[in-house]
């Protein structure tokens, strides 16, 4: 059998993109949680609160979607300081789907992190000076 080649920083890169793309929908909903907030202001939230650097290409056609399916509704309100601005706030049936996509979320997360605290320890060995590693037996070897 070939033998595969370690991960490259670009492919551990392109997993986390996708990992992150796949988690905004949720990530919008949350960031609209407390109230209503204009694009730019969504954009900072994910920012500022989960470390996502979303663009607006990506933002603006999401907000479209989930309008759409009736979990966002929107308004435009005139602002004293320039253009008028685009506000987005959840619908009761966008709380709603928020509450049940963050409990699939709780329960993949609390999964995976089952999954894979034998990696932690294995990551908290080379944070230290120390590589370690899990041998055929399940021990853990130096």
């Amino acid at each position: 059998m070939k033998e595969s080649s370690p991960p490259t920083p670009e492919s551990s890169e392109k997993w986390e993109i996708q990992l992150r793309k796949g988690s905004l929908e949720l990530a919008i909903l949350a960031a609209l949680w407390e109230g209503r907030l204009y694009g730019l202001e969504i954009l900072r939230h994910l920012e500022t609160n989960s470390d996502m650097i979303v663009v607006e290409g990506t933002v603006y056609p999401l907000l479209s979607r989930l309008r759409g399916l009736g979990f966002v509704e929107s308004e435009w309100v005139e602002s004293e300081f320039g253009h008028p601005r685009k506000y987005y706030r959840l619908t009761a049936a966008g709380r709603q789907r928020a509450v049940e996509m963050s409990r699939i979320w709780a329960r993949f997360s609390a999964s995976m992190n089952d999954l894979l605290a034998p990696l932690e320890k294995e990551t908290q060995g080379e944070h230290e000076g120390k590589k370690t590693g899990i041998d055929k037996t399940g021990e853990e070897k130096p």
